[in-house]
């Protein structure tokens, strides 16, 4: 193979100027990890990245899914797709990501799993503000975060704030679907649970999507985005039970057990529910 010619327009001297290091701040993030078991097991190094990489995607979908509640509360739904339909990929990005994290065996993971003490995923900030903002409420885990009050903050509000699903019954509201007062004035710090009165208007979204392809095609983008998180989280828990089987979990929980409870909850129970009216 002949050899690649060096082209002359390239930047060489770029002292004082933006380098692609500095953008991206590589000498903090590259430095961010510090094993702490002692000697050092190499697979701890994998352990770490694994999980600060899930923090920065997640990060991402945060800003994505902010995004789109605000395009939503202001009638704009065209750009909501986007955000939406980049959420689904990196949700997509999460899942392949547990593939990494499945080559580390029991045995390995026995080696340094002591020095976690009892640091666990389910303990993350962004997750729970994640699962909030999707309208998963549950303010009993608001006690995970005491000790951060900037997050705790944070969380509080997201809870007591509508998530994404009701501000998108608002929006069929304000655009002339009758919307039953139970779901424009429910209490938004629970969880979603079947209305039988927005599962009949979302039938005649369904059944005419031609007058109604705005909702309808905000509909399955809510879907996507639900039916990726089930699948995250089935992986999460395989994962789990092939590296430590039914042990209890480092924060406490029964670990697999646990997991399996959360697999089939469904975020925005009506628009599967319409699935089976249809």
């Amino acid at each position: 193979m002949a050899k690649r010619e060096f082209e002359s327009g390239i930047h060489t001297d770029l002292r004082e100027k933006l380098t692609y290091s500095g953008y991206l701040a590589l000498e903090k993030v590259l430095n961010a990890q510090h094993p702490l078991s002692d000697p050092p097991h190499h697979d701890e190094m994998l352990f770490i990245i694994q999980h600060q990489t899930s923090e920065l995607w997640l990060k991402l979908m945060i800003h994505e899914l902010e995004a789109a509640i605000r395009w939503i509360q202001s009638d704009d739904l065209e750009p909501c797709f986007k955000v939406l339909a980049r959420v689904k990929h990196i949700q997509t990005q999460l899942t392949n990501q547990w593939s990494v994290l499945a080559t580390l065996t029991p045995s390995e993971y026995l080696q340094f799993r002591d020095v976690l003490g009892p640091a666990s995923g389910f303990q993350s900030p962004q997750y729970r503000l994640v699962e909030f903002l999707l309208g998963n409420k549950d303010a009993q885990m608001l006690r995970l975060h005491q000790h951060d009050p900037a997050w705790h903050a944070r969380l509080q509000h997201a809870v007591e704030a509508p998530g994404i699903y009701d501000e998108f019954l608002r929006y069929l509201s304000r655009r002339g679907l009758e919307m039953p007062k139970s779901a424009l004035e429910r209490d938004v710090t629970e969880p979603h649970s079947v209305n039988e009165e927005v599962v009949e208007i979302l039938k005649r979204v369904y059944r005419d999507p031609k007058r109604h392809w705005d909702a309808y095609e905000m509909c399955e983008k809510l879907v996507d985005i639900d039916e990726q998180f089930g699948l995250w989280r089935y992986r999460h828990m395989t994962t789990v039970e092939r590296i430590i089987g039914g042990k209890t979990g480092t924060g406490g929980s029964s670990g697999v057990t646990f997991l399996r409870q959360l697999i089939m909850h469904r975020f925005f129970p009506d628009l599967w529910e319409v699935r089976t009216r249809l």
